[in-house]
């Protein structure tokens, strides 16, 4: 019997191809989709969670408000680690993380510009499962000047030889010995590093300021310590005992008068699990991901599979009720109603089985190009039998709903009826129906709102105006290895017609980490007399080359020598300093500030106030930011000519390895590192924007099914109208505005919801758009356009045909 059930359904499924391909395409890429969706969002919450101490990793951070500055760090005080360790017997053990940025790193002649490199305690390897394939993980980096490299760099500084005990030089200053080798990091961690230098001897690593905030502080907690309870002491105990001394010292008043004018120093308690998608603090190791995205993906691929299994469910209930002479031709030979069930839910499952398998397939082969699109490595998951047991279960339970109309419904009515032609389905039905295809596009509708919106703010990001040119700015790295030889090849690189300007600085407006300094109205450190302000040290022609505006004052120039006592402030830190005119104006401060042991700050004199431009990402407002004439030679920025890059870069290439023959040349356009930060927004407005139109086209399929069966159930009157004198566009009209009414009622509940959510997603940019009516009006035309297109096909296929062939057996 079960044999006859599955040859039936077999020959059922070939008689109605087209309905069985359009029902097997539908679900099978409603089924891809969220098997693909789940797997970036598995990978996303799986982030950190490889160390064996997982759940007991914590890290400290600061959140201070100072000087018009109100800031939450990833960094904390040099000294916190250690303080931990020997202050709190509910500390297991701590580490201290310290980024010093990029490092050219030489062996045996040969220079390689090396970006993964941290700098670290030793006990790194007690808070984090980093595996050691070669080297002792408890001596590794207790020495000073050694280093632990990863497996690939293993492999890619010495493919023959034995890396323990060879050494490393970084910068041409640094030679580092090499005593450990780890398996590469997994890619699902919050920081990645194949360099790991010790901190060890490091004179800022030993130098006990309290006020600084400089290295990433991870410790973990012991089994069963009590977090709340160890949290609310930690703070008040480092207040008291450390940090409250150095602020009376620095400030000349203790922390509690220092709280009544409004600033303040709190310590935060992170969760290592949380920081990947739950933190965006300044300082962080790496972009993080982010909680909400986590929701948004999930719900999306929720609801296109919602989608997919809402065709199949519509288009198999609308095909069965086609069979109902069928059904009773079935009870009159004898069939039992048990039978009847049996067989409408064999076939419902046979159809969901077949779009699982295609489904899956297309899963495999979309893989590749979805981890490339969303930058992971994302595996299939053959091993996980939690993966196919819900894979399983969610088939069959879509095929028993899409099978349970015809099998309980259908099969329960008496062969009379639907032998005699006096069947019709019930007005429930049809109402049911619609519901669905309304439910279906209401999603379609949100989707594609939701990826106009991200591309307007992206679009708005790209273009708005932040104060320099980033465009046709060439970085060229590596120069702050130069010395002085940066100013040679700057001044050597002008000779090009092609480079109209150049500057010579480690301060660039691209989003990164950097501290603030206090910049006072008089000796005094207090909240009521200081701006914390950004110290950046620049050339004569960094405004200039960067095509910044100065609002009031002059620029800096090689022909004052009292400039190498001045300075050039924002229009930020010009208002909050409450000065209406500041030029000439003395401030107070240094860009080496040190808080511990000053007794005075030195004297400079503001000669100028820069434009605001944005130097941080545009979901932060425009801080305080002052320049300085003390050239470091981080970068060689230049303003080129792009008309003709192809001959332009060798050319500048060939003057660098003529003034800097044994360093790699490396350049980067300014707006390319812009965009960066903006990476992972583009990533998700790409993917979001794909999976979008995959649900408008599961939704259309499933109008197209449901078209083309209205259209095959009022053929005869179809041929009537046509008979009594109805025109195409009659009847065209007429077939297409029953579709068209459940696509309007989606429109009008999806456009308030699409707001309110959209709205909230802009709040965490500082500087967004306004969400206009003509995004909304644009979406219900896209989606009514679509629908009609759609329905439209079978309905002038209908039209067209000839009435006599509809009416010819009456």
């Amino acid at each position: 019997m079960i044999k006859n059930y599955f040859k039936i359904a077999w020959r059922n499924i070939s008689r109605n191809r087209s309905h069985a391909i359009i029902n097997l395409l539908g679900l099978a890429i409603g089924i891809a989709c969220c098997i693909l969706i789940m797997l970036w969002v598995t990978d996303e919450l799986s982030y950190d969670k490889w160390n064996e101490k997982a759940d007991r990793i914590y890290r400290i951070t600061p959140e201070i408000s100072f000087g018009g500055s109100h800031k939450h760090y990833a960094t904390a005080p040099a000294p916190l680690a250690g303080a931990l360790r020997s202050d709190f017997p509910e500390v297991e053990t701590s580490v201290r993380f310290r980024e010093y940025g990029n490092s050219l790193v030489n062996y045996e002649n040969q220079n390689y510009n090396e970006t993964a490199i941290i700098y670290c305690d030793s006990t790194v390897f007690d808070v984090f499962s980093l595996r050691m394939i070669q080297g002792n993980p408890k001596e590794a980096l207790a020495p000073p000047n050694t280093l632990v490299i990863s497996e690939t760099i293993a492999k890619k500084y010495f493919p023959n030889e034995e890396p323990i005990g060879k050494t490393l030089n970084f910068d041409n200053r640094n030679e580092y010995k090499i005593t450990g080798v780890i398996e590469d990091m997994p890619s699902n961690s919050h920081f990645n590093f194949d360099f790991f230098v010790s901190l060890t001897g490091g004179q800022e690593a030993n130098n006990g300021q309290w006020l600084s905030n400089n290295f990433k502080t991870y410790y973990v907690l012991r089994q069963g310590a009590n977090v709340p309870e160890f949290e609310n002491k930690v703070y008040s105990h480092l207040m008291e005992k450390y940090i409250s001394p150095q602020i009376e010292k620095l400030f000349g008043q203790p922390y509690d008068a220092l709280t009544e004018s409004g600033s303040f120093i709190k310590y935060h308690i992170q969760p290592m699990t949380d920081i990947h998608l739950k933190s965006d603090l300044a300082g962080e190791l790496a972009p993080n991901g982010s909680m909400r995205y986590v929701w948004i993906f999930s719900l999306a691929a929720l609801f296109i599979l919602l989608i997919a299994c809402v065709n199949f469910m519509n288009l198999s209930t609308a095909q069965s009720s086609l069979r109902a002479k069928e059904i009773g031709v079935r009870k009159v030979m004898g069939s039992m109603r048990s039978n009847l069930i049996n067989q409408f839910l064999t076939e419902s499952m046979v159809m969901a089985g077949l779009a699982l398998v295609l489904g899956l397939t297309i899963t495999q082969i979309a893989l590749p190009y979805f981890n490339n699109l969303a930058d992971k490595d994302l595996i299939f998951p053959y091993y996980s039998p939690v993966f196919w047991l819900i894979s399983i279960i969610g088939i069959g339970i879509v095929g028993l709903l899409a099978g349970s109309y015809p099998a309980f419904y259908l099969s329960s009515f008496k062969p009379i009826q639907t032998l005699s032609g006096k069947f019709m389905e019930k007005g429930g039905n049809l109402s049911l129906r619609n519901s669905l295809v309304i439910f279906q596009f209401l999603i379609a509708v949100l989707m594609i709102i939701g990826t106009l919106v991200i591309n307007q703010q992206l679009n708005f990001i790209q273009n708005k105006k932040i104060g320099f040119e980033r465009d046709q700015i060439l970085m060229l790295d590596n120069a702050e290895t130069l010395g002085n030889t940066a100013f040679t090849i700057k001044n050597e690189l002008l000779n090009n017609p092609q480079i109209t300007n150049a500057t010579v600085s480690g301060y660039l407006p691209i989003p990164s980490y950097r501290s603030d300094s206090p910049l006072c109205k008089n000796q005094e450190i207090r909240e009521d007399n200081c701006v914390s302000i950004q110290y950046w040290n620049v050339d004569e022609d960094y405004i200039s080359t960067l095509g910044m505006e100065l609002v009031a004052g002059r620029n800096f120039s090689p022909d004052m020598p009292t400039d190498s006592s001045a300075i050039i402030i924002n229009e930020t830190a010009a208002k909050l300093f409450g000065f209406e005119d500041p030029i000439g104006k003395q401030v107070y401060g240094d860009s080496d500030f040190n808080p511990q042991g000053r007794e005075s700050l030195p004297a400079v004199t503001i000669i100028g106030v820069v434009k605001d431009f944005h130097f941080e990402s545009l979901r932060q407002n425009i801080g305080a930011v002052s320049l300085w004439l003390n050239p470091f030679p981080g970068y060689i920025c230049l303003k080129v000519n792009t008309n003709d890059l192809p001959n332009l870069i060798p050319e500048i290439e060939r003057t660098w390895k003529k003034m800097a023959p044994n360093l790699p040349f490396s350049h980067r356009f300014m707006d390319e590192s812009f965009d960066q930060v903006y990476r992972s927004e583009t990533r998700i407005s790409q993917i979001f924007s794909i999976f979008s139109g995959l649900s408008i086209f599961i939704a259309c399929l499933g109008l197209f099914g449901l078209a083309a069966f209205a259209t095959e159930r009022r053929t005869k009157e179809i041929g009537i109208r046509k008979v009594l004198g109805a025109t195409k566009a009659n009847l065209v009209g007429l077939m297409s505005k029953d579709f068209l009414k459940p696509v309007t009622i989606s429109l009008i509940i999806a456009i308030p919801i699409a707001w309110y959510f959209m709205n909230e997603w802009l709040v965490d940019f500082a500087y967004r758009i306004d969400i206009e009516w003509w995004i909304f009006a644009l979406a219900g035309v896209l989606a009514l356009i679509i629908a009609f297109m759609t329905v439209s096909f079978q309905s002038l296929k209908a039209a067209s045909a000839n009435p006599v062939d509809a009416l010819k057996s009456e």
